[in-house]
C-alpha cells in the first residue's frame, strides 16, 4: 500500500462494546489522514476529559477507551466529532513535534546471517540479500544507491504498535518517490533485534527480537525500548517514539555502532534530537524545502 497525500474522506464512527470508540479517518492510509488522527489524539489528550482511559493512534484510524460511568457514549463522540472539526476547519493547521537522529548499521552481519538463514522458500530472491532486492525492485543501481535514497528524506513515525516500541513510519516523498518494497514470501521465525525492516511502503524498527516479514536493511544501534528505564531518554515511557516524530537516518560503521554500544552500556547515550513544527500545508505545497528545514534542526 501506498500513502497518498489525498483528503481523508468522512469519518466513521463505531463502537465496540461499551468501553471503546473506533474512528476511522479514511479505509486509505494517507497522510493527511495520518496527520488527522494524530492532531485528534493529542487534543483528545490534552482535553485531559474524565473518563477517558487511553487514546491509541494508527495509521489511519483512532481507538478510543472510555469508562461508560463517567463518561457516556454520546459525550465522547460529540468531543471527538468536535475535535475534528476544529482540526479541519483550521485549514493550516500544524503539529509541533521532534526530529530525532537515528543511528543506522546498514548492511550489517546481524541482519545478513539471519537473512541467509531465511533465504530458500522465505524470500522471493534466494541469491544476494534484501538490500540488493530493494534496490532491484525499485530500478536503483544496487546496495548504496537504496541506502542513500533510504536516509536522504526525513519519515514520520505513523504509529506505534504491534509489539511494545516498535514505529511504523513511511518517508515524507511524494507518492512517486516511495519506496517499496514487497514483505518476505513467508514470514521469518526470528528478526534481530533493532532491525530496520520494510514492507510496501512502510518501514519498521523491531524494538525487539522476534518473529516478522519485513525485508532486513541493517540495524539501529541504541535501544529504542527500555522496560528498565535506565537511560535518561526514557525517564518519562519505557518507549522513545511516538506518533508525529519525524526520523532522520544517519548511517554509521562497526567502530561507531560499538562505541554507541558502549555509551548504552555505561548508561551515557542520549538520543540526539530537536524540537521541530511540522505543517501539512506547507509540506504539500514544497516537501523538499519542509524536509530540509525539518532535518536541518538537528544540526543547528
Amino acid at each position: 500500500m501506498t500513502p497518498s497525500t489525498s483528503a481523508p474522506s468522512a469519518s466513521r464512527y463505531t463502537w465496540g462494546g461499551d468501553e471503546f470508540l473506533f474512528v476511522e479517518v479514511d479505509e486509505a492510509m494517507s497522510l493527511s489522514a495520518n496527520f488527522t488522527v494524530m492532531a485528534i489524539a493529542k487534543e483528545l489528550s490534552a482535553g485531559a476529559h474524565d473518563g477517558i482511559v487511553d487514546i491509541c493512534p494508527a495509521n489511519a484510524s483512532l481507538l478510543v477507551r472510555f469508562d461508560p460511568d463517567r463518561l457516556s457514549h454520546t459525550a465522547l463522540e460529540a468531543i471527538v466529532r468536535n475535535i475534528e472539526n476544529g482540526i479541519g476547519s483550521q485549514g493550516g493547521a500544524e503539529l509541533c513535534t521532534r526530529i530525532i537522529d537515528v543511528p543506522v548499521w546498514y548492511d550489517d552481519p546481524f541482519t545478513a546471517e539471519v537473512g541467509a538463514r531465511f533465504r530458500e522458500g522465505y524470500h522471493q530472491d534466494p541469491t544476494g540479500n534484501d538490500l540488493d532486492y530493494a534496490a532491484t525492485v525499485n530500478g536503483l543501481e544496487g546496495r548504496a544507491e537504496f541506502i542513500r535514497r533510504h536516509q536522504s528524506q526525513p519519515w514520520i513515525v505513523s504509529m506505534v504498535g504491534f509489539v511494545a516500541g516498535l514505529p511504523f513510519l513511511y518517508q515524507l516523498v511524494e507518492q512517486e518517490q516511495q519506496l517499496v518494497v514487497p514483505k518476505y514470501l513467508s514470514p521469518r521465525t526470528d528478526t534481530p533485534k533493532l532491525t530496520i525492516g520494510h514492507g510496501g511502503c512502510f518501514g519498521a524498527i523491531y524494538s525487539v527480537r522476534g518473529a516478522g516479514g519485513y525485508q532486513m536493511f541493517g540495524v539501529v544501534a541504541p535501544p529504542i525500548y527500555d522496560p528498565e528505564q535506565r537511560l535518561a531518554d526514557f525517564t518519562e515511557s519505557s518507549v522513545l517514539f511516538r506518533p508525529g516524530d519525524i526520523v532522520r537516518y544517519r548511517s554509521v560503521e562497526k567502530d561507531e555502532y560499538e562505541a554507541i554500544q558502549a555509551e548504552v552500556e555505561a548508561g551515557t547515550w542520549r538520543w540526539r534530537q530537536a524540537p521541530v513544527t511540522f505543517s501539512l500545508e506547507a509540506w504539500q505545497r514544497d516537501p523538499e524545502t519542509a524536509n530540509r528545514k525539518m532535518m536541518e534542526a538537528l544540526d543547528a
